[in-house]
């Protein structure tokens, strides 16, 4: 099935401002293993659950076109917006339908958006439209592993943001685990025998409180509660933030907090 979780206006606000643009780390080895494995030209990078269009927007410069695919057209208004990326276009549509004809993709990519993916149909897809020597890339990071610092509070930090997620675990869906399985099933099902795993991809970046705190409300779980109960789930970003300032001993949102990430990403190469 095709999730539909990220399609309001005010989500894809939310999206746009605060989703985190992959890391360089991350983009630099998938242009290694697409160099490697295929070479140039690189001509076309197809972004699947673009979403917003960091990902897209990041690839922008390594290829001659690239074009970013989502469902909601509100998250596609948004990436229309940022200026200066002339190669990238976005359309609407699914993974497991693409709009491109056979063996004619270099890259097809996904970031923090595979675990969404019908796995068998998108699969399929993928060895359509993909070139030969063709790479796919899907790339994510497990947020069971995410940790913040500032000062010596860094602990109690990561104990206010664990409650967060304590909290909205009753509204989280099955496919969020599956991107923290760091996409296992996928990654077996691939069916190109040349194909790897890197697990562990770690990133360290400063971010304002108040960014932290709209990440945790881009979150899909934090979403469907907010859609059952929208005072609570208010409150519950509200509450969030001053509890983070108040044990940093801070007042203002603008104070830069440092989180480590751990990203990972899957890579697979057609064969001719």
């Amino acid at each position: 099935m095709t999730y539909r979780l990220f399609e309001g206006k005010d989500h894809a606000s939310v999206y746009q401002k605060y989703r985190f643009t992959p890391p360089d780390e991350a983009k630099n080895i998938i242009l290694q293993y697409l160099e490697k494995k295929k070479g140039q030209p690189h001509e076309l990078a197809v972004d699947l659950g673009c979403g917003t269009g960091q990902n897209s927007r990041l690839l922008a410069p390594h290829f001659q076109e690239v074009v970013g695919i989502d469902i909601s057209e509100c998250q596609l208004e948004e990436a229309r917006t940022v200026p200066g990326y002339p190669n990238v276009t976005y359309r609407k549509g699914v993974a497991e339908e693409l709009p491109f004809p056979d063996g004619s993709v270099d890259l097809l990519t996904a970031a923090s958006a595979a675990h969404w993916f019908d796995q068998s149909r998108f699969l399929a897809e993928a060895s359509r439209v993909l070139k030969p020597w063709g790479c796919m890339a899907l790339l994510g990071f497990s947020d069971s592993n995410t940790r913040l610092h500032y000062q010596d509070c860094g602990e109690r930090l990561n104990h206010i943001y664990e409650e967060v997620k304590h909290v909205l675990l009753p509204h989280t869906s099955n496919q969020v685990a599956v991107a923290e399985g760091k996409l296992d099933e996928l990654y077996s099902a691939i069916p190109f025998p040349d194909k790897e795993r890197i697990e562990c991809i770690q990133v360290t970046s400063s971010i304002p409180v108040r960014s932290l705190v709209g990440f945790i409300e881009s979150w899909s779980m934090f979403q469907a509660y907010k859609k059952k109960d929208p005072q609570n789930a208010e409150d519950l970003l509200l509450n969030t933030q001053k509890r983070f300032l108040e044990v940093m001993g801070v007042t203002s949102s603008d104070t830069e907090i440092e989180q480590e990430l751990e990203y990972f990403c899957v890579l697979a190469s057609k064969l001719q």
